[in-house]
């Protein structure tokens, strides 16, 4: 009988808070403060608090790798604030890591591990 094969892996929650300088006008509908959090896949918005679909897609494609372990000299572990989209807005999108989260592979795919027998 072989051993239980260790599928675990582990991902950052993140939060996306949206900052600005005191007293300038944002014109992304979003105020100082406001924010997103990713919890795996899982995006969620406190209730009654929307943002932009643009602001979030300015952030989207730096979330994967900011969920995950970086070397402490990569560029994605120190840079955390992503521009507002929009060219007149002087607001950005703060990256925070919070608390690593576990993850079983075999709970999060159908694909087998590479290596892995298939029972």
């Amino acid at each position: 009988m072989s051993a239980p094969i260790d599928d675990y892996f582990e991902l950052y929650d993140l939060r996306v808070e949206v900052v600005a300088p005191a007293g300038t006008k944002l014109f992304c509908g979003a105020a100082p403060g406001d924010y997103f959090e990713l919890r795996g896949e899982m995006l969620t918005l406190p209730p009654g608090q929307g943002m932009s679909i643009y602001s979030i897609a300015s952030v989207i494609p730096f979330l994967a790798a900011k969920q995950r372990p970086t070397h402490a000299h990569d560029w994605m572990t120190s840079d955390a604030e992503i521009a507002c989209p929009d060219p007149n807005c002087p607001s950005r999108l703060r990256i925070t890591r919070m608390g690593l989260r576990r993850f079983s592979h075999a709970q999060t795919t159908a694909t087998p591990m590479l290596g892995a027998e298939v029972p």
